[in-house]
């Protein structure tokens, strides 16, 4: 079967070592943030009782934890979630609401999460209720959500007196299309999970209560599998959202010339050769 050739059993075996030890080892080293293993999987849970307002703190605490992650080797995808009601219900208002202009501006305030498009491991953002402002737009920037059915996504900072300042014009208009975008954004109304997945902004809907557990399957799905050839599959994908089609069919290309300058490539075609399972090498 396919399946059995792209999953080794030598990668297995590493999973289940990892799972023994994934008793999260960064647990206290934030604030804001929940850290754990569940193999090679690394889990961040937003943790600011009760709605996960966005502070300034929490979104540099992602980043910096997605960034440790990211650095280590026995860690191969990330998943991003919140509590059952709230993935994150928005910014921080009462942090925000009296800073003038060139406080914002001097602390370049979340401009920490643009880190998370630097992580070359996949980010799934794993979603259940409320994903509004701030919320949304976290969600926005892992490499695809995975949505829960009571889902809830919005851009309503035009109730707010201001608009979104985390990519959410950008990312919304890119996922949905002018037109909706442009609809939600001047309104601040909402869209569920049906409609994002409809329309783009998800990649699938699922019961509330296996969010979860679909969300980490999908990640341990990528984190078996070649590390590096994982992050030049991403780098491509993320040039077809960002660039032309002439530019991402030429890097392309040459990210795919690229892996057979790789030891993963010739472990990968010799297994299939071979009907065997590939013992990935991650180089």
């Amino acid at each position: 079967m396919l399946i059995s050739r792209l999953v080794s059993s030598c990668a297995a075996r590493r999973l289940a070592r990892r799972a023994l030890s994934s008793s999260g080892s960064a647990a206290g080293a934030y604030e804001t943030i929940l850290f754990e293993r569940r193999g090679a999987v690394g889990l961040i849970t937003l943790n600011r009782p009760k709605v996960n307002a966005l502070s300034s703190t929490l979104v540099a605490e992602v980043a910096r934890c997605a960034a440790s992650a990211d650095a280590d080797p026995d860690v191969g995808a990330l998943v991003i979630t919140g509590n059952d009601k709230f993935f994150a219900a928005g910014a921080d208002i009462a942090e925000m609401s009296t800073k003038s202009y060139m406080e914002i501006y001097r602390a370049a305030m979340f401009s920490e999460l643009e880190g998370l498009g630097k992580v070359r491991k996949p980010i799934v953002a794993a979603v259940n209720g409320y994903a509004l402002g701030g919320g949304c737009e976290l969600a926005m920037a892992c490499d695809f959500i995975i949505a829960g059915d009571t889902a809830v996504f919005g851009q309503p900072e035009i109730k707010l007196g201001t608009i979104p300042g985390l990519g959410g014009t950008q990312r919304f208009t890119r996922a949905l299309g002018k037109a909706r975008a442009m609809e939600l954004v001047l309104t601040g109304d909402t869209l569920s999970a049906e409609e994002a997945v409809a329309r783009g902004l998800a990649s699938r809907m699922v019961p509330a209560a296996s969010l979860l557990d679909e969300a980490l399957a999908s990640a341990s799905k990528m984190a078996a599998l070649s590390r590096p050839i994982v992050a030049l599959a991403k780098a491509s994908v993320n040039a077809a959202f960002e660039g032309s089609l002439a530019e991402g069919l030429r890097f392309e290309r040459h990210l795919f010339y690229s892996t057979f300058g790789t030891r993963d490539q010739k472990v990968g075609m010799k297994a299939f050769i071979e009907k065997s399972a590939p013992c990935w090498t991650h180089e």
